[in-house]
């Protein structure tokens, strides 16, 4: 029972109705110049302001359902928790099928050239997806296992590249061996980033890589007669299957193998190259994670001053984790040179970290099939939403905050322990005694 002097509170209803009422004033404000009001280029040249009220309405009135919905059904949470919508027993079938998520989605990657042979545009978007992928499992390496925030990675994946171009475009030399060759010249780039910022932590760090990053993009648009400054490198060698064009000669791969000749032969190949290297990384991350580098980079993330004071040198973990992300980030874009067949210092614009940074993010830090997944559907996400041009980086935005909010611990969350015993170990009585006798009460 309320006292005298205790103001009542409002209804549910009329508070819900408020908070949507305020959600709604705040959308309005956002989008009125974004969507509402825009300005367009007019018949003469001129601009000319266009208004577009419907859509705009849609969107605040959209805004005003979804906080009165929230602020009615769930007043009494602080943050609204996805779980209590899905049914235990959906939840149960979903955990029990969560260890073969990663068969099917390798079952998938490997016959989607199968699926999508006749229609050029997926078998290209699925290229790209596996570039990423790979692209985002080096940088896991950094910001996942390591924990250091990387937001120059471009950089290394423009190493790569350029290597790979001047290399085959000067001496001559096939895809195979460039390949490594790039991925070490990456390295070695990653080793001159970590010797400036073994002393920085959290945002020093973010804005030294953010710097290395322009840098090396600078650099390639000013030397020119390395580089070829804007004007890029055009002509990069293609690849080869050990030795076989895709060509419609008599030496051809078609040729050799009594198949008639399609230019799908190439995309095919350079699709399941770019899978196969992303399958490389993955292992030889998961590799990694269990040796002692491995657990050193876990234990620098968690706790650097309590990772010195067990005698780990961080020096040598911070160092090899650069020089491994840069080294995968190197053969990506070697293959991405040798895929395009023409690179330029646009191509690797802070954009491109920013996405690989959010795949990593969003898909769950240290986690490979959660990068996997994250860069399928951020990616395959841009493609599906391509013809709402006015629309995509909106619908995008609210995606990824929803991600932030609701799993802020990434798409795929859990992650399979570095070390773990196979096989339960009986401790004699006798050394538990000892260790009781030992221990200061």
């Amino acid at each position: 029972m309320l006292r005298d002097n205790e103001p009542s509170k409002p209804p549910a209803f009329v508070a819900a109705a408020k908070e949507a009422a305020l959600s709604a004033l705040v959308a309005f404000g956002l989008f009125v110049t974004l969507i509402g009001v825009r300005t367009d280029q007019g018949p003469t040249g001129a601009l000319v302001i266009a208004t577009r009220f419907g859509p705009l309405a849609a969107i605040v009135a959209a805004v005003f359902v979804a906080a009165f919905i929230r602020a009615l059904v769930f007043r009494d949470a602080t943050v609204i928790s996805l779980g209590r919508l899905v049914p235990p027993r959906v939840t149960a079938v979903v955990s029990g099928l969560a260890g073969y998520a990663a068969i099917a989605f390798l079952v998938v990657a490997l016959v989607v050239p199968v699926l999508a042979y006749t229609n050029r545009y997926y078998l290209d978007l699925a290229i790209l997806i596996a570039t990423y992928t790979m692209l985002g499992f080096g940088l896991n390496i950094v910001v996942g296992l390591a924990g250091l925030l990387d937001l120059g990675y471009v950089a290394f994946y423009a190493v790569g590249a350029y290597s790979y171009a001047l290399i085959a475009q000067n001496f001559g030399l096939s895809f195979w061996i460039c390949l490594p060759l790039a991925g070490i010249l990456a390295a070695f780039a990653g080793l001159l980033l970590g010797f400036p910022v073994l002393r920085l932590r959290g945002d020093y760090l973010a804005i030294v890589t953010l710097g290395f990053g322009e840098i090396i993009r600078l650099i390639l648009l000013n030397w020119q007669d390395l580089t070829g400054g804007p004007n890029g490198i055009s002509g990069i060698p293609r690849p080869s299957f050990f030795g076989l064009p895709f060509t419609a000669g008599e030496n051809g791969f078609a040729a050799t193998f009594g198949l008639k000749y399609s230019a799908t032969h190439r995309v095919v190949f350079l699709y399941y190259l770019i899978l196969a290297l992303a399958l490389a990384t993955n292992w030889f991350t998961l590799r990694l994670r269990r040796l002692p580098i491995g657990r050193a980079w876990e234990a620098l993330r968690e706790d650097e001053i309590a990772c010195r004071a067990l005698g780990v040198n961080t020096t040598t973990t911070k160092l090899t984790a650069f020089a491994l992300g840069a080294m995968f980030g190197g053969f990506a874009g070697a293959f991405f040179a040798t895929r395009q067949g023409f690179i330029s210092p646009e191509s690797f614009a802070f954009g491109e970290s920013a996405l690989v940074l959010a795949i990593v993010v969003l898909g769950g830090m240290g986690s490979q099939l959660g990068v996997a997944v994250a860069a399928t559907v951020m990616l395959g996400g841009f493609e599906l939403f391509r013809e709402f041009a006015q629309y995509r980086m909106l619908v995008f935005g609210a995606a990824m905050v929803a991600i932030v909010i609701y799993r802020p611990r990434g798409l795929v969350s859990t992650r399979t322990p570095s070390v773990f015993l196979t096989e339960g170990k009986v401790i004699p009585a006798a050394i538990v005694q000892a260790a009781r006798t030992e221990t200061p009460a």
